[in-house]
């Protein structure tokens, strides 16, 4: 059996002008040759290899590779504070959003705050964004950078954050102490 696979792997190596002779060996074994040099060898009539013709050539230019997009401006764009997911205790309702950038905001760009989907003042340079007054309950920030014309570079995903306040209506007056009155 391992002298036919290998009669068949040499089949396979050769070529279309190339002639492949057989015979059985003493041992009774089928050996593939390309050498008649034995009397009982027979030539083998092979069909031609399966190949591919050669393709012509294309008829046009190729086209120019499309060019990679400019990788972004900015690697890093996050909203530092509050964290996501983060549940501020403020009873006036004031919070600090801090944002960082990497690199550093570059000249001609600004930074405008969103607060559920609403832009918070106008854009700024400075990373530092304060609210007044936020309602009690979940809200979400998002951050973008702008160029001169406006344009977006580059936008966070929206962040939550929950603002709890209190308030007189979450801690009802308690009763007022039964007094025991003497007849």
């Amino acid at each position: 059996m391992r002298h036919l696979i290998c009669g068949l792997l040499l089949l396979a190596s050769f070529g279309t002008s190339a002639e492949v002779y057989t015979y059985i060996d003493h041992d009774g074994n089928r050996v593939f040759t390309d050498q008649p040099t034995r009397g009982n060898a027979q030539r083998l009539n092979l069909a031609p290899p399966n190949a591919m013709p050669k393709m012509p050539a294309p008829l046009y230019a190729p086209a120019a590779p499309a060019e990679a997009p400019a990788p972004p401006l900015y690697q890093v764009l996050r909203i530092l504070v509050p964290e996501p997911d983060a549940t501020i205790r403020a009873n006036d309702g004031e919070l600090i959003v801090s944002i960082s950038s990497d690199p550093n905001l570059l000249p001609g760009h600004f930074y405008r705050l969103y607060l559920d989907g609403v832009p918070v003042g106008k854009p700024s340079h400075s990373p530092v964004f304060p609210l007044h007054n936020l309602d009690r309950g979940t809200h979400q920030l998002s951050v973008e950078i702008l160029d001169q014309r406006g344009q977006t570079l580059e936008q966070t995903p929206n962040q939550p954050f929950h603002m709890v306040r209190v308030s007189v209506a979450d801690n009802p007056p308690s009763p007022a102490p039964l007094v025991a009155t003497h007849p």
